[in-house]
């Protein structure tokens, strides 16, 4: 069985795969040696993988390496089953190269776009040959009503919520549709701009918002809320094959 670890910026997702079904699933606040032993004491896990934007633990980090063979933390050197076309591979980040993965690897005949709505708002662009073109990286939905908070004298602190009316009437609400329809509008246009390019292209929507932006969505798009997970486990079953070792 595989282990696929996503440390994000906001909290830590696992799952655990036997070949290509995810049998489970969970989110965690903080990730530690504790919650991995858990589910050590769970499944009968020999692999793994590890995605991160953030710092992790040396305890933990070097506690996977005893455990896991291998235990694979993904970088710019690591093998991948698509080509990476990006200038300066070295800055792309390990999580928008799973996504990619995983939407090729999902539906291999298609131009794929794949939107990330989370703490930053990120599109990845892969062709049907399975060649990486590159993306779009700019603020998520709660960086942008935090900065609207911070970098004006005035101007509340507004969380995401749900918003049924098509102009605010009030400060707040203001910011809210600013916000809400903003990224709905930015996105459908994305598409739609794309489209004309690529014109078998699918989407998927995934990250921590994607279901919240889905229902405000006018384009066709599959939402897969783990298919990061997915990508790095496609990663690391690559890297098992003989040629790639």
């Amino acid at each position: 069985m595989n282990l696929t670890l996503d440390f994000g910026n906001t909290r830590v997702k696992s799952a655990v795969f036997d070949g290509n079904k995810c049998i489970h699933e969970y989110a965690y606040e903080k990730f530690s040696v504790k919650e991995c032993e858990t589910l050590l004491s769970m499944f009968q896990i020999k692999r793994a993988i590890v995605c991160s934007v953030t710092a992790i633990d040396s305890i933990l980090s070097e506690y996977l390496k005893t455990k896991f063979n291998p235990c694979i933390f993904l970088d710019s050197q690591t093998p991948i089953p698509i080509i990476n076309a990006y200038k300066t591979p070295n800055t792309l980040g390990p999580d928008r190269i799973a996504l990619a993965v995983a939407a090729h690897e999902l539906h291999p005949e298609h131009s794929v776009l794949v939107v990330d709505a989370g703490t930053a708002l990120t599109y990845e662009l892969i062709d049907e040959t399975g060649k990486y073109l590159g993306g779009n990286i700019a603020p998520g939905a709660n960086m942008r009503l935090k900065s609207l908070h911070d970098y004006t004298h005035k101007l509340p602190l507004v969380s995401l919520s749900d918003t049924n009316s098509n102009i605010g009437s009030n400060t707040n609400d203001a910011i809210l549709n600013g916000v809400v329809y903003g990224i709905a509008f930015e996105i459908d246009s994305y598409i739609s701009f794309l489209q004309s390019i690529y014109p078998n292209l699918l989407t998927f929507l995934t990250g921590g918002d994607a279901f919240f932006f889905a229902k405000k969505l006018k384009s066709s798009i599959f939402v897969s809320p783990n298919l990061l997970l997915i990508g790095l486990n496609c990663i690391l079953n690559y890297n098992l094959c003989p040629v790639h070792e």
